[in-house]
């Protein structure tokens, strides 16, 4: 019984590095802007209200990578260190996260790794191949995978809401991402790489409308939408709310899981 018990244990503990540190087995790319970053709980007062839900919760099979490229147990704010400027709250990350753990469809003793990469108030046009939001995130996603044998499952992205500004970024906008995935799937060499994209629930301009539709004319293939349209959103009109973001989480775990066979 007692053997049964430690083996059980050393199924259900996160794999470690030499050094200690612990690694996933399954990781996700978080980019995108500000709803992705997170804003739940942090838009009165320019300050976050501290709540975390227990869907949000830490827990040692959910880590992230730190800025210094670290593993590290994940907590909100998901994105301390990397949305900087900016007052980070709860976004969808961890939620996503509990809730493809919950799944029977990933192995027993899956841990999830979470690779924080999402900028506040960012067009699509700073995250193409060479600026410095697109290099940081290449440049994430291989130090996620340069030690042990964890598996980058899917990028999460969740960005458009500055592009509804102008018309004619609007327009650009669904080209603009199909050159993005490729370029990224290139760059990492997998060229079949899942992007799950979220649909816009809000925009900071008045051409939302056009933004929605580009993002349903991307043709990219082992591309996934996940529409957030109907989402609560907070005071501020453009970031959803705390109970919003958890919802999206796990709409992105049911849109990944899904993808499972």
């Amino acid at each position: 019984m007692l053997l049964l018990l430690a083996l059980l244990l050393a199924v259900a503990a996160p794999t470690a590095l030499a050094g200690g540190e612990r690694t996933p087995t399954l990781v996700f790319i978080l980019a995108g802007q500000s709803n992705m970053g997170g804003r739940g709980g942090a838009t009165v007062g320019g300050r976050w209200d501290g709540r975390v839900p227990p869907e949000c919760a830490s827990s040692p099979r959910t880590l992230r990578l730190s800025p210094g490229l670290q593993w590290e147990e994940a907590r909100e704010p998901l994105h301390a260190g990397i949305d900087v400027g900016n007052v980070l709250g709860v976004g969808p990350g961890m939620s996503f996260a509990h809730a493809v753990l919950r799944s029977h469809r990933v192995p027993r003793g899956t841990v999830v790794g979470l690779v924080p990469c999402a900028q506040g108030g960012t067009p699509i046009a700073s995250w193409s191949r060479g600026t410095d939001l697109y290099d940081r995130m290449v440049a994430r996603a291989r130090a996620a995978v340069a030690h042990g044998k964890p598996k980058l499952a899917a990028i999460l992205w969740f960005q458009g809401e500055t592009d509804t500004i102008r018309r004619e970024d609007a327009l650009a906008y669904a080209g603009r991402m199909e050159a993005m995935v490729r370029d990224v799937r290139q760059d990492l060499a997998m060229p079949n790489l899942l992007f799950i994209q979220v649909g816009l629930a809000t925009g900071q301009g008045r051409f939302v409308d056009l933004v929605r539709k580009a993002q349903t004319a991307v043709r990219a293939p082992n591309l996934r939408y996940v529409d957030a349209k109907g989402l609560t959103v907070a005071n501020d009109n453009t970031h959803l709310t705390t109970q919003a973001e958890v919802r999206l989480g796990a709409m992105l775990a049911d849109a990944y899981l899904a993808t499972l066979h």
